[in-house]
């Protein structure tokens, strides 16, 4: 759920909602954290 994303982050749910409603500009730090949280790794490429 967002909340236990959230928690996983420590962040608040409703950042995780604002980011999944595409009403959040978040660093690359915290998308890294949620992409760890999900167990992925956030790979940014510039082709």
């Amino acid at each position: 759920t967002q909340k236990e994303l959230a928690d996983r982050i420590g962040t608040k749910q409703s950042a995780i909602s604002r980011l999944e409603n595409d009403d959040y500009n978040p660093s690359v730090e915290f998308l890294d954290k949620v992409a760890h949280a999900l167990g992925k790794k956030l790979e940014i490429r510039f082709n």
